[in-house]
């Protein structure tokens, strides 16, 4: 049988269409059951610049298998990462078929618009999702063009209705992915204000490449999301990529000085063109310098061991060179020198993050110690309608379910409005889910106050027997 690609086909059933557009990464048994791709299907991945020609076909179950090797992927970007012995490579573009040249991204992007084709236009969800279609199908556009375009963080997660890097990020980063798109920097490296671009991942992304996207994202599919850290990263800090105060390495102690003074800094960088970091410049520095020769000049006290890192780096990982200088230098995506690092920029943002956590942690207990108090388990195995053990098995929202309960309620003899106090208790309930998705983001205005004011409450009222 020769491997062919069909051309007339059936649309995408319409109730799949949300499905495929919000929520998950478009996977290459997708384009099998919409019958875009026949089992048998060979694909070639041709990396021009090295002159290596790579095979693969397409197996019933819808994974790529490598020739003449045998090894399956259910990915297309792992497996063009190990037949080429790569870091990086976005494989639905890497990858085309053999019978029609298509790229399988081209595939992915009919079944998409297929999908949007069947789509209701009854409002809600799903009228997103095709606003959203819609919009990145333009950016893609766009990228194609090299003319890509730019937001802040914040307006790109205003598309999707988000208002942070929160619960929404594996959706977000799906609907990119299955437009062939990524942001350059990382949208989850950066400050909610940084500028990013939506440009195209590679189909065949060299070393340079991938040193400027990074590997996770290079790679954009769903096999090496799970491999990108959450975690806070040098870059989530404002004072990371927010401008910097730099001198020359032929500068003088005035001009130093002068820049120290005036910004209230403790050290500057020295460089020598935007890339080039000669080290920093320090009170210690120059005191030293001075102390050793009263004559000295400004590159006698340049300290050569100043740490420079990228953004995308974990901060975790700086940790140590933080403790040890106080301070560390970051290069943008560009490996531009862009900003600085301090210990006090670390400590405010693991405070705003630690802050919810302890707050919530307390709310916890008063909660259950209030319930345990005053309400039996079965009572509360029939609110919950599930059977419950033990107190401590009680989520936040089974908190809240249990309280909006009249008969629980009146037993407590508070002198509040039960429909009050729950509709704060569902505000938390949600701050809640969004402090353990480890959200990157300082949270919003008035949350650290909101969670004190009913912890508060709850020390009040909770005394009452």
């Amino acid at each position: 049988m020769t491997d062919t690609v069909l051309t007339a086909v059936p649309a995408v059933p319409a109730q799949r269409s949300m499905y495929l557009l919000g929520g998950r990464r478009v996977q290459v048994r997708d384009l099998l059951e919409a019958r875009l791709l026949r089992p048998g299907a060979k694909l070639r991945f041709v990396r021009r610049r090295v002159g290596d020609t790579y095979h693969a076909e397409v197996t019933e179950a819808g994974k790529v298998r490598l020739i003449p090797d045998g090894q399956e992927f259910q990915s297309p970007s792992r497996a063009a990462m190990v037949a080429a012995g790569m870091r990086a490579v976005d494989g639905w573009l890497a990858w085309t078929v053999v019978e029609t040249g298509k790229p399988l991204d081209a595939l992915r992007q009919d079944l998409l618009d297929r999908a949007v084709a069947t789509a209701t236009e009854e409002p809600g969800d799903e009228t997103r999702e095709l606003r959203v279609h819609e919009r990145l199908r333009e950016a893609r556009r766009r990228a194609d063009e090299q003319h890509p375009e730019e937001f802040s963080v914040r307006e790109l997660l205003s598309l999707w209705g988000a208002k942070d890097r929160g619960d929404q990020i594996t959706r977000i980063e799906a609907d990119l992915a299955n437009h062939g798109l990524i942001t350059s920097p990382s949208f989850r490296k950066v400050t909610l204000d940084s500028t990013v671009r939506l440009i195209v991942s590679s189909g065949d992304a060299d070393e340079a490449s991938v040193a400027q996207v990074g590997a996770p994202a290079a790679a954009a599919d769903e096999s090496d999301a799970a491999d990108d850290p959450i975690g806070l990263t040098v870059g989530n800090l404002p004072s990371a990529l927010g401008g910097l105060k730099s001198v020359a390495p032929n500068a003088t102690f005035e001009e130093a000085i002068t820049k120290l003074l005036l910004n209230d800094f403790s050290q500057l960088a020295v460089l020598n063109g935007p890339r080039n970091l000669r080290g920093a410049i320090t009170w210690k520095s120059i005191a030293h310098a001075r102390h050793a020769d009263p004559h000295a000049k400004l590159s006698d006290a340049i300290d050569p061991e100043a740490v420079d890192v990228r953004y995308d780096k974990e901060l975790i990982d700086v940790l140590p060179d933080l403790q040890r200088n106080g301070f560390v230098f970051v290069r943008n995506e560009q490996n531009i020198v862009a900003g600085i690092v301090t210990t006090s920029d670390v400590v405010q943002a693991y405070g705003e993050m630690a802050m919810p956590f302890f707050q919530i942690g307390e709310l916890d207990r008063s909660l259950r110690r209030i319930i345990a108090r005053d309400v039996d388990l079965d009572q509360v195995g029939a609110v919950c309608n599930r059977r419950v053990r033990s107190f401590d098995e009680l989520t936040m929202g089974e908190y809240q379910r249990v309280l909006a309960d009249p008969g629980v309620w009146s037993s407590l003899g508070w002198p509040l409005d039960r429909a009050t106090f729950i509709e704060r208790l569902d505000e938390i309930r949600q701050i809640r889910n969004d402090v353990m998705h480890f959200n990157p983001d300082p949270p919003p205005a008035g949350t650290i106050e909101k969670l004190r004011k009913l912890n508060s409450l709850l020390r009040l009222y909770g005394e009452i027997a």
